[in-house]
């Protein structure tokens, strides 16, 4: 395949591809939809899930209420689902499994994004710490209890194989929560997934790259001069003012916006297609065994995506007061995992009644579940109900 290949209409699915036909089916059998592959039940369940509604309210970069503009872990996955789609469509790809991995992916976050992941790892180390990506899959395979055949959502063996593989294979030091659900449900953790989860995978490294920069310009943290030190970000801006002269920043900053998705998604894309010419793979038997991930950057993009991200923690992850409102957050976190450990009566009651019937690595799981799934506000409303002071993130 090559690039003068791809087309914008429908195209066959490709032989490398997933195909929801030969699904490896799920862990509680169920009859197979009339009118839905089993894919687009698995992207259907994912959008209807509570972890999903909770999304809205979980932060990014910036704690929600800093204002209504600032992208969210909900608004995120909708834009790494729609450059996953866009992907698996150049590739020839199932663009329904693709786009099912990427709105599951941000599922496990912590409130305060890594702020709390990181707080809530620290707590947990002596129960084998926290990972979202873990947490992602205890959600959708126990937490979410919605039917009355079996917990969690009952996804297919593809989407939870993207969901836990979509950085690659795992490989040394893998979470609890993964290897006890492989146990049961063999995901195959030391091979490559498949395609559509490389596409979300590399989808949500675009989506971040472009539209935290937009996020950083709106706070003001960062400024379009800045970015002329950037490569990547100069090439394009260069191109903008030479063509508007005139253009106001906020537009010019949309035009940068839009212009280096583009470049970096039609970059995956002629990579990824050469890569498939090479190595020529017959079957998604062949993508699992390849050794290697085959929806990537070229050389060149990859040496600027690693540019910008380094200006971006220097300049925004790092910036005093983004790390201000993250003390804050830090603290948060770590004042409501204490007080739910050491008193039961700070749990509600739904969450509270399995207490007697846990030991102390079962009931610090079981705080940590509760804790991972609060959205940034419930956390904040939360931690005001139960101390005298709450850390201001303003």
């Amino acid at each position: 395949m090559n690039t003068s290949e791809i087309g914008f209409g429908y195209r066959p699915r490709a032989a490398y591809a997933s195909d929801p036909a030969q699904t490896r089916g799920r862990l509680v059998p169920e009859p197979e939809s009339a009118t839905r592959t089993p894919f687009q039940r698995d992207r259907d369940r994912i959008i209807h899930s509570t972890a999903f509604r909770r999304l809205k309210h979980k932060t990014q970069v910036f704690i929600a209420h800093e204002g209504d503009h600032f992208r969210t872990r909900l608004t995120h996955s909708i834009e790494v689902a729609q450059i996953a789609r866009a992907l698996a469509r150049a590739l020839r790809l199932d663009e329904d499994l693709a786009e099912a991995v990427a709105l599951v992916h941000d599922f496990g976050h912590t409130p305060f994004g890594h702020t709390g992941e990181d707080a809530l790892d620290e707590k947990m180390r002596p129960w084998g710490g926290f990972d979202h990506n873990a947490q992602s899959l205890r959600i959708v395979t126990e937490l979410e209890r919605r039917y009355a055949d079996f917990d969690g959502l009952n996804l297919s063996w593809e989407t939870l194989e993207g969901l836990v593989k979509h950085n690659g294979p795992l490989t040394g030091d893998i979470p609890p929560a993964i290897l006890a659900y492989n146990a049961r449900h063999d995901l195959e953790l030391d091979r490559h997934a498949g395609l559509e989860a490389q596409a979300a995978a590399i989808a949500d490294d675009i989506a971040y790259d472009t539209h935290d920069i937009d996020d950083g310009l709106r706070a003001g943290l960062i400024s379009l001069d800045m970015l002329e030190d950037v490569p990547l970000c100069a090439q394009i801006l260069a191109g903008v003012r030479s063509r508007y002269p005139a253009l106001d920043p906020v537009r010019t900053a949309h035009e940068l916006m839009r212009r280096q998705i583009t470049l970096m998604v039609e970059d995956v894309i002629a990579t990824a297609a050469a890569n498939l010419e090479r190595l020529a793979p017959r079957s998604v038997a062949d993508v699992h065994s390849a050794g290697i991930t085959l929806v990537t950057f070229s050389d060149r993009m990859r040496k600027s995506e690693s540019e910008l991200k380094s200006f971006l923690y220097s300049h925004l992850y790092r910036h005093p007061q983004v790390m201000n409102v993250r003390a804050s957050a830090d603290a948060i976190v770590r004042d409501l995992f204490d007080r739910y450990m050491a008193d039961d009566a700070a749990l509600p009651d739904d969450w509270r009644e399995r207490l007697p019937l846990l030991d102390a690595a079962a009931r610090a799981r079981h705080v940590a579940d509760y804790l991972a799934g609060m959205t940034d506000t419930y956390a904040v409303r939360e931690h005001r109900r139960l101390f005298d002071r709450t850390p201001d993130l303003g």
